[in-house]
């Protein structure tokens, strides 16, 4: 299907008319232009690698269809997910990266440091320039599983997610793999320092779930966590750390979670349609037990299954009348508003709380705000059909306010932005093509980041064979 068409279905009305007006003050984005995408070389080998507006280059990097070798001798994996981008020096820009890499074995970079030598999850850590040229890179965690997205921290950090919760205390997950050989837990979030390496230690009073990103309210304080939980209702989560970590630095481990619930309607079904512009007041309940461990025998499978880990967490909030969600993915922070995706959202109510097997939620994507002063939760865009939206993934603002979302589905997948005035409108079409010459347009988007002065857009593609764009251009003349 041709979906190069430049606006898809625009909202109706403001969306941030009457007690959102206060989201975003500053001027907000031109509507997008029209335009169309179209064939673009890659810089880095004259291939088409992606559509674009006319005006626009790219060049990509670190792909790993052929063997990379990083500054400190890692061989670099693939599955290319989240991403944040920093000021670096001389004007270039630091990127940490996650690989989300599920099943026991052993730990990329140096398995010393591994927080468990046989996981085969992490990030890595880039210098670039404003037009993607490599200049250094390196491992910056290791020993972790499924680090799928995360957010960029105000302390000059990243905070890398494990979408799992698999360990020597549970049983296999999704892929039937046995967990017998790990030796730490996981589904934690770990801190990872734009200019170092983290310390590998994981922030377990944030829960153990599946993690899927974070971001951050610096006037009050809270990490705000979504959570990606395929098969059962997910949930939005906040963190209060006990120290500030816009002065110690780094983010503590003594805090107190506590997951969203919408008041008056216990459990409220937020997977399901919604009317336009929904608008929820809501308030949040205490997880009393975010950090289990359940009981095992060193190499033997371990009787706890993966689903009743999986909704460890999650099931004290339900208990408590806590909101059902399908699929939380990305989020993003912008001026008191926590946007985040929902990737299965808005569709026909599912009938049980699981475990579904395709996904829970019948939709095709909805995008939410929560406004942290007023705690006011809005629905800003419902997708009506996969030819609008299909599964929207990681999600990041542009220095004007248009959101920047990223696709992932089983067709073509697209970058999209959103305007505050809901328009939704393509930015980045996939076109990748392997080695072998078969199509790789179903290859998913992920960790959509601009760098800090808004020049650059950095995104991956994430697949077993990953890559990382940097993509520049008059973003102004899209509504960028």
């Amino acid at each position: 299907m041709d979906r190069r068409s430049v606006l898809r279905g625009a909202v109706a009305g403001a969306l941030f008319g009457g007690p959102f007006a206060g989201f975003v003050t500053r001027a907000a984005a031109t509507p997008a232009a029209a335009h169309e995408l179209g064939p673009i070389p890659d810089l880095r080998d004259g291939i088409v690698r992606l559509w674009l507006p006319q005006g626009f280059q790219y060049r990509s990097f670190h792909d790993t269809e052929s063997a990379v070798i990083l500054d400190d001798g890692t061989r670099l994996p693939g599955r290319h997910d989240g991403m944040g981008s920093f000021h670096g020096h001389g004007g270039n820009y630091l990127l940490v990266r996650n690989h989300e890499i599920n099943n026991a074995g052993p730990a990329f970079g140096d398995r010393t440091k591994a927080y468990d030598p046989m996981a085969q999850g992490g990030t890595t850590t880039i210098e670039v320039t404003r037009f993607g040229e490599v200049v250094r890179s390196h491992t910056s965690l290791n020993g972790t599983q499924m680090n799928c997205s995360g957010g960029q921290m105000p302390w000059d950090s990243w905070i890398s997610c494990e979408e799992t919760v698999n360990g020597p205390d549970v049983g296999p997950d999704f892929t039937g793999g046995p967990n017998t050989a790990l030796t730490q837990r996981h589904g934690f979030v770990f801190d990872v320092p734009s200019h170092g390496t983290s310390d590998r230690q994981p922030i377990t009073a944030a829960g153990r779930f599946a993690h899927e990103s974070v971001a951050y309210d610096p006037k009050g304080g809270y990490l705000y966590l979504t959570e990606d939980d395929f098969s059962f209702p997910s949930g939005f989560y906040r963190y209060k750390p006990r120290r500030d970590p816009l002065r110690t630095g780094k983010l503590d481990n003594d805090g107190h979670l506590q997951m969203l619930r919408v008041k008056g309607t216990p459990n409220a079904d937020l997977a399901a349609a919604q009317e336009p512009h929904a608008m929820y007041k809501v308030d949040w309940v205490d997880i009393d037990d975010p950090d289990p461990t359940f009981p095992y025998t060193p190499g033997v499978p371990a009787p706890t299954s993966n689903n009743t880990a999986l909704t460890h967490v999650a099931r004290q909030g339900w208990a408590q009348g806590a909101a059902y969600f399908s699929r939380l993915e990305g989020s993003v922070y912008d001026d008191e508003v926590v946007y985040f995706t929902s990737t299965q959202g808005g569709g026909p109510a599912e009938t049980s709380i699981g475990p579904i097997a395709d996904g829970y939620g019948n939709g095709t994507g909805q995008i939410w705000a929560y406004h942290t002063h007023s705690r006011m939760l809005r629905l800003l865009f419902q997708s009506p059909g996969a030819d609008v939206l299909d599964f929207p993934d990681n999600v990041t603002t542009s220095k004007r306010g248009t959101l920047v979302l990223c696709e992932d589905n089983v067709n073509d997948n697209f970058i999209r932005g959103l305007t505050r005035g809901g328009q939704l409108f393509d930015i980045a079409l996939n076109r990748l093509v392997s080695n072998t010459g078969a199509p790789r347009f179903n290859d998913e988007f992920a960790g959509s980041t601009f760098s800090p002065d808004g020049h650059t857009l950095f995104v991956n593609i994430q697949a077993s064979r990953g890559l990382t764009f940097a993509i520049w251009g008059p973003w102004h003349k899209i509504g960028v």
